[in-house]
């Protein structure tokens, strides 16, 4: 089993009520993506932080293998939520990839 772990910072623009609708659609439609992408054992996106935390979300996923990560980051329905509900309001991306 392979770990995606993916923090994210909003852009600072995002405040309030619209900062929490943007958390809550990166929420929807990514963890809508379970059963959908092939060798995506789980998918979880964290948006219920400490005050002390740097990252406005998390990605938490599992896949089979690291050739299933390349498959997710191409699938069509992947591309679609990253695109729309992600990448425009994100300022920053970290990610770490690892065995389990």
């Amino acid at each position: 089993m392979v770990k995606h772990i993916i923090l994210w910072k909003l852009k600072e623009n995002l405040v309030g009520e619209e900062k929490r609708s943007v958390l809550e659609n990166m929420k929807r439609e990514l963890e809508a993506l379970a059963g959908v992408v092939p060798g995506l054992v789980s998918i979880k996106i964290v948006i219920d932080k400490f005050e002390s935390s740097s990252a406005d979300a998390m990605l938490d996923s599992t896949f089979e293998s690291e050739e299933a990560i390349a498959v997710y980051q191409k699938h069509p329905a992947h591309v679609k939520a990253a695109d729309t509900y992600v990448r425009p309001f994100v300022d920053v991306r970290v990610c770490m990839d690892y065995a389990e």
